[in-house]
């Protein structure tokens, strides 16, 4: 799988949600598209991730 253009290797199955906890993603604060398609912040949970997927993630930084 690809995480914003960098290779990952999972050896098992796991959910979305859990993927962004072991990269250090703070979940509120971001946005999740997986090949192509926006994952609505609700099917984190029920995301099932493989090494095929494409996963691009966007945080979100507010300024002034």
């Amino acid at each position: 799988m690809t995480v914003n253009g960098v290779k990952k290797e999972i050896s098992v199955q796991i959910s979305l949600s859990e993927l962004l906890r072991q990269e250090g993603f703070q979940t509120e604060r971001i946005a999740v598209e997986r090949n192509g398609e926006i994952v609505p912040r609700g099917s984190y949970e029920t995301t099932w991730i493989s090494n095929e997927d494409q996963l691009e993630v966007v945080s979100f930084v507010g300024g002034g």
